[in-house]
């Protein structure tokens, strides 16, 4: 069974950087086509960032330039790197995973808080 483990959330100022982190069990990512999708109570997940098996990467136009992702397959893993956090970004962020197949799997989430 496919599991997705999210970590590195928390609180921070605005103006100030987190890096989230995901790592998959039971499966590897080789294939997989990973994102970022962010949530706030009352509203519908929004995808902010993706990335491809060969490493393309697409983002939200509310985070590019500021978000930066990126995977390690041998880690088994994907990172969120988020700078110049804005109070907008506070929500729970999830990752993604979508397997030939098709297949997907979702994070449990994790809380970002960005205060004024």
């Amino acid at each position: 069974q496919v599991r997705l483990v999210e970590s590195g959330g928390g609180l921070v100022q605005a103006g100030g950087s987190l890096t989230l982190s995901c790592v998959a069990h039971g499966t590897n990512l080789i294939s997989a086509y990973m994102g970022w999708y962010h949530q706030t109570p009352g509203k519908q997940r929004e995808s902010v960032a993706r990335i491809h098996d060969d490493l393309t990467t697409n983002y939200a136009d509310s985070v590019n330039g500021r978000f930066l992702n990126s995977r390690d397959d041998v880690q088994n893993s994907v990172s969120l790197q988020m700078n110049s956090l804005k109070p907008a970004d506070t929500g729970v962020y999830y990752c993604h995973a979508l397997f030939p197949g098709p297949q997907d799997a979702w994070g449990q989430g994790i809380q970002v808080t960005v205060s004024t």
